[in-house]
């Protein structure tokens, strides 16, 4: 497991990588949160939410999940745990970059996010097919 000074450390690291118009309007920043969150439509609480890109009062923020990471990556040492954050972040940015740009349409990110989420859902309905 990740502590959470680790963990900070590592994200912190990460962000150096990305360039700086990928903050433009973040202005609630990245934080992290020790938080565990399993989605509402979850089965058997068998999903995590790894990071979430929020707008709340015109603020806009990305959170990643270090609990939720911890669930999901028990055996996660930094080494491991680096290019997994780092994905991650890259998933959260790309929100933040497609919301800036006003892509909603069939080829974003959240379209994406929301077919895995029926595909989710439909396995679990289903539970024969793979």
């Amino acid at each position: 497991m990740i502590g959470l000074a680790e963990y900070k450390r590592i994200v912190s690291e990460l962000l150096d990588e990305f360039p700086e118009p990928f903050f433009r309007d973040l202005s609630g920043g990245v934080v992290v949160s020790e938080a565990i969150v399993i989605p509402d439509y979850a089965r058997s609480d068998d999903l995590c939410i790894m990071g979430l890109y929020t707008i709340r009062s015109g603020i806009r923020q990305i959170v990643l999940y270090q609990g939720s990471f911890n669930r999901t990556y028990p055996q996660a040492d930094a080494e491991t745990a680096k290019p997994l954050i780092r994905g991650i972040l890259r998933h959260e940015f790309r929100h933040h970059l497609e919301y800036l740009g006003g892509e909603h349409g069939a080829a974003s990110l959240e379209a994406e996010d929301e077919r895995k989420k029926l595909a989710y859902l439909a396995r679990h309905a289903n539970p024969e097919k793979p």
